[in-house]
């Protein structure tokens, strides 16, 4: 945790004023201290450290429509900062699970929760290589950038609805986001730094598993 406490700031997503997380001010000295740091330890990047446009589209559309997670259980999948995870308790979620395979990750929103006066259990299991829990809502944010990691993904997200659950996914349409698979629900203009995006104001959108 002290790495992540020496190399972030307490601030707000843009879209998420409500929220604070720890977050990195700029990209590229907290790419170099991991790899530099932390790179014997074989961590992935510092994804947790910056509030991604998906993620900040999907807590924003939580937070204004909390009927969809007040009272129930909800999973999100590759949780990175816990943004949305840690809306989804504001919002009055029962039971918030927040997965991610990167130990940082869980660390940082350790952190977050803590910072937000929120409660969000955690793991670093590989959710996608099993068949989905039991949770009414499954919240998906900037997934989709990786091929591999997309397909299953998807794979995921069908099943889980399969069962019953409500899936939501923010994204801005990556490289590898089935469009098809799904219907816009919200869209939204999320400020970004152009060090980690294509612009300054990212168009991004909620999407509904169809």
């Amino acid at each position: 945790m002290q790495f992540i406490i020496d190399n972030t700031r307490l601030l707000t997503p843009p879209l998420v004023p409500e929220v604070r997380l720890h977050l990195a001010e700029e990209s590229l000295p907290i790419w170099q201290k991991t790899e530099e740091e932390l790179g014997e330890l074989n961590v992935p990047p510092p994804f947790w450290a910056f509030a991604w446009a998906g993620g900040q589209a999907l807590a924003r559309y939580i937070l204004d429509n909390r009927a969809i997670v007040s009272g129930r259980t909800v999973l999100d999948l590759g949780s990175g900062s816990g943004l949305s995870a840690i809306a989804a308790r504001v919002a009055g979620a029962k039971r918030v699970l927040a997965a991610d395979i990167d130990a940082f990750a869980l660390a940082a929103m350790a952190l977050n929760a803590r910072a937000n006066g929120v409660e969000i259990e955690s793991t670093s299991d590989d959710l996608l290589a099993s068949a989905p829990g039991a949770f009414d809502v499954v919240l998906v944010g900037d997934l989709f950038y990786e091929r591999a990691l997309a397909e299953a993904v998807l794979r995921y997200a069908r099943a889980a609805k399969a069962q019953g659950a409500h899936v939501l996914v923010g994204d801005p349409r990556r490289s590898y986001f089935p469009k098809d698979a799904f219907t816009q629900v919200a869209a939204y203009a999320v400020p970004v730094t152009r060090e980690l995006e294509d612009a300054e104001i990212k168009h991004t959108a909620v999407w509904q598993l169809a």
